[in-house]
């Protein structure tokens, strides 16, 4: 190999080889915490409200609402929140279930912010937690529990969740789907987390009026960066709570996946610029040393042969640990995770590259298509 390509082939392969063994830094940690969190149920269940958004037709939506509307949980209401009446499809409502209408409150902030303020303003008075649910998620009976446990610790001011994509029958692109978004499962743990997830988080109704969050969704596109800062503005931390760990049994397509990751990355770039940059970063070393890698293997170089298994076992080593971990959540789903939970390790190098794409689409377009309409992607002054 020629100074010059040993030079070209280091750039890329040491940060490379660097950054996959540093991924590895906590998984122990982060399995130890899981537990322990499985394992202590809530000292205390004030009574709270469960909201939902929800915007016309999807794969499982009377199954959906139906688990928001059994959870085990002695005092919780569920309001269920629209734009307007035709949003809601015919017969998938709950009987517990009461519908709120947003009916275009504030035009400059998404939909789903929309739904979202209206519903909060009709919280019944007794209500000292609020919980937020997307409609797509399938919520195990221990969900509302489990987010509510750590809001009693001192320090914590919200509680997030997070999605687990369980397609059954599984397919090619909804089974990559789930690998791609059990990465940012894996970065939740103990302490305080950067964010929290909008389809499975909750905070106190005190908090939430104090930290002014409602004040901050106004014009907003994202639901839960906006809750997020405003609950470490505060001065408080979000705490995981991995029994909230939510099953989403729809599937997907190449299209429909290659432009949702994108509009997910595309909004993080606009409100989580410190998680976006690093991401793609270290993603341009991942993918740059793995092809650099493959491409001196076919030369017949051996020791670029062991780097790349030194590049992908970390990687392949804590999708399957992500894997083990959401098992132990969802323990009604063993049966899934005995079939299929294999694709969370082997499948890892090939998500490093979708992971790529989907950072790399992000950087480009000033707006994004949701739910059947475009929004700027640009935050809006204060």
């Amino acid at each position: 190999m020629a100074v010059s390509s040993a030079v070209a082939y280091w750039f890329f392969v040491g940060p490379s080889l660097l950054l996959a063994l540093l991924s590895l830094r906590g998984e122990r940690k982060r399995a130890a915490y899981v537990a322990e969190r499985l394992a202590t149920p809530a000292k205390r269940l004030p009574a709270a409200t469960v909201i939902v958004p929800v915007k016309g037709e999807e794969e499982g939506l009377r199954e959906n609402l139906a688990a928001l509307g059994a959870l085990d949980y002695p005092d919780y209401e569920l309001i269920i929140t629209a734009q307007c009446a035709s949003d809601i499809p015919r017969g998938v409502l709950p009987e517990r279930a009461r519908i709120v209408l947003a009916n275009g409150g504030d035009p400059r902030a998404s939909e789903k912010i929309q739904n979202l303020i209206a519903a909060v303003r009709a919280v019944r008075k007794r209500s000292e937690v609020l919980a937020f649910a997307d409609s797509d998620g399938r919520p195990t009976k221990g969900w509302l529990r489990a987010l509510v446990a750590p809001l009693a610790e001192e320090g914590v001011g919200a509680s997030t969740g997070y999605r687990w994509f369980i397609p059954d029958p599984p397919d090619f692109w909804s089974l990559m789907r789930g690998v791609w978004d059990a990465v940012a499962a894996g970065t939740l743990g103990a302490g305080n987390n950067r964010f929290a997830w909008g389809g499975a988080m909750a905070i106190r109704k005190e908090l939430f009026v104090e930290a002014g969050v409602a004040d901050r969704w106004c014009g907003e596109l994202s639901d839960d960066y906006a809750l997020s800062e405003a609950v470490h503005a505060a001065g408080l931390g979000i705490a995981y709570a991995p029994g909230a760990l939510t099953p989403n049994v729809e599937h997907t397509s190449g299209l429909r996946f290659l432009g949702w990751i994108r509009r997910q990355m595309a909004i993080t770039r606009i409100y989580a610029p410190r998680l976006w940059w690093p991401g793609l970063i270290a993603h341009v070393f991942y993918c740059g040393g793995m092809a650099a890698s493959v491409i001196a293997s076919i030369q017949g170089n051996r020791l670029a042969e062991w780097a790349l298994i030194a590049q992908l076992s970390p990687g392949m080593l804590k999708g399957l640990n992500r894997a083990t971990l959401a098992k132990a959540a969802l323990p009604e789903y063993e049966g899934w995770f005995k079939r299929h939970s294999w694709v969370h390790a082997i499948w890892v190098p090939l998500a490093t590259w979708v992971w790529l794409y989907a950072l790399a689409s992000s950087a480009i377009g000033d707006s994004i298509l949701w739910r059947g309409r475009r929004y700027p992607l640009k935050r809006p002054k204060r």
